[in-house]
């Protein structure tokens, strides 16, 4: 069969506004004729059909020609692989033995809602369009002031709670807490450690013994975030020894939401579309995946951030760029994203590689490049912006701080091979990039928009192009890995990526399935 035949069937349908399973492609191309037979089957085809369906397409051969014979002008050659499956390898869906169907109208192969009525899907915390900040000083004050109030509200209710200056003046030997920003953290001589808390009265020094049973947990403390203190004031007031630690905290009665049905949603990450690591293949694959019936519950499609590989991220860039134009690499991006069915409904954040500013939170993108992503009509939020699917709240942030996380605590508590671990650490500090001044931009606005107010039922992040997924006290954690091989920059910071891989939740229980297409 030769190549152009199939080219020009699919080009012929899309002009005709239709879509095509592969195996119709195939039995077109295989007719003695295919431009006749081609006209044939869409003389036939109802009034209302959008999707030209292999069956109709033997149907209509056979009619017009009696004498045709399974595997002559109309049934699938011998060794054709039919559709994409879990964990195999398949053809490239580019070339046409692996021909996956094309977007038009919308339109899709499986059947995934009875009634798209049964459909929800509400956006919270979508600071796009709301930035204030000018990065005056009084911008900082106010970001922090929000963090303090919001999450220390979570906390004072469980201690006895006093200012910092109420403290100072308190008589020694007594029985203190406080709520406060973690300010300091330092090591003394002998091995304790040394906690000054701040809070809008000023700031208070916290010693943690060295033997006490919660000691290690100073360990995972970061700078600027949220933290509760029990303890004993010294004969001079001068210092409090710590009886209890307490962090904002996920509470271990959670109960997550579920759906009242079940559907599915993808949830995938750093796309990178524009590197020449980007594993085009896997994604059309994976495109090709969602038109079978082994994913017709798959109604929606997170996406975590990074769609493009960007220009100028990280040093000699350019030598792995195989889109050089940022803008370009949005309208490749664009048409990959075509190949998804058309019914799906998709969210996208920005990440640190997307043409949006570093400094957390990322406002979604400009009226631009909203314009060159348009397939489907994606939702283009902030990062992080929280979006909830038929009940099921899903707080969606790319996932830089990770880097910060995973730097700051020991590699038992926190690394790249199991990321979800560390996302454990910030659901436990209710803030998704708690540390000022390092490695993770925060850009300072009237109100937080890092804080978990509200616990999620899921929590999906990217950015550092590992797979890993748990629960932390019944709350979903998913690392969704990424669609780029390793690249020389990762290679010299030892980053081994778990890449061509999406993890699939059913919505109905928060069980998570993981296909590969790498």
């Amino acid at each position: 069969m030769p190549l152009e035949a199939s080219a020009r069937i699919v080009s012929e349908l899309t002009s005709r506004g239709y879509n095509a399973e592969r195996e119709a492609v195939t039995h077109l191309a295989s007719a003695d004729d295919p431009q006749a037979a081609l006209e044939r089957v869409i003389e036939t085809l109802p009034e209302d059909a959008l999707v030209v369906r292999s069956d109709h397409v033997r149907t209509t051969l056979s009619a017009s020609d009696p004498t045709s014979k399974p595997g002559a002008g109309g049934s699938e050659p011998d060794g054709e692989d039919p559709s994409a499956s879990t964990g195999a390898t398949v053809s490239d869906p580019t070339a046409i033995g692996g021909y996956s169907p094309v977007e038009t109208k919308g339109s899709t192969d499986a059947e995934r809602s009875v009634d798209p009525a049964l459909r929800s899907l509400e956006i919270d915390g979508d600071m796009t369009g709301q930035s204030t900040g000018t990065g005056e000083y009084s911008d900082f004050v106010a970001v922090f002031r929000d963090r303090l109030e919001r999450l220390g509200a979570k906390l004072r209710s469980r201690i006895n709670h006093r200012p910092a200056t109420a403290i100072q003046k308190m008589p020694g030997g007594g029985e203190v807490a406080m709520v406060g920003l973690v300010n300091d953290i330092r090591s003394t001589a002998s091995g304790h450690w040394l906690i000054e808390l701040e809070d809008a009265t000023g700031t208070f020094p916290w010693l943690v013994m060295k033997d006490r049973e919660y000691a290690d947990l100073v360990e995972e403390l970061l700078c600027d975030e949220v933290l509760a203190m029990e303890g004993t004031l010294a004969d001079d007031s001068g210092i409090a020894f710590v009886d209890s630690m307490y962090f904002p905290d996920i509470p271990r009665t959670h109960e997550p939401s579920t759906a009242d049905r079940h559907v599915q949603a993808a949830l995938i990450s750093d796309v990178h579309v524009g590197s020449q690591e980007f594993m085009h293949d896997a994604w059309n694959r994976f495109a090709d995946w969602l038109h079978t019936e082994q994913a017709q519950h798959v109604e929606y499609l997170l996406i975590a951030g990074d769609m493009v590989e960007g220009v100028g991220i990280y040093p000699d860039q350019d030598e792995e760029l195989d889109i050089v134009d940022i803008y370009d690499q949005y309208e490749a991006f664009n048409e990959y994203l075509k190949r998804v069915p058309g019914d799906i409904e998709i969210v996208m954040i920005p990440g640190n590689h997307d043409a949006v500013r570093l400094a957390e939170p990322q406002p979604g993108f400009d009226e631009e490049l909203r314009g060159i992503m348009s397939a489907h009509d994606p939702r283009i939020v902030s990062n992080p912006s929280t979006v909830t699917l038929e009940g099921v709240s899903i707080l969606m942030y790319h996932g830089v701080s990770l880097d910060e996380v995973i730097a700051e605590l020991p590699e038992e508590k926190a690394s790249y091979e199991e990321p979800h671990k560390a996302m454990y650490h910030l659901l436990k500090k209710r803030h998704v990039a708690p540390q000022f001044g390092g490695h993770t931009r925060l850009a300072p606005e009237e109100q937080d928009y890092l804080i978990m107010e509200d616990v999620p039922d899921i929590f999906h992040t990217g950015h550092v192009h590992k797979l890993g997924f748990g629960k932390y006290h019944n709350v979903l954690a998913i690392n969704s890995g990424c669609w780029q091989s390793q690249t020389d920059f990762q290679k010299s910071v030892n980053i081994d990526p778990d890449a061509g891989y999406a993890p699939i939740v059913d919505l109905d229980t928060l069980d998570v399935t993981v296909q590969k297409f790498s």
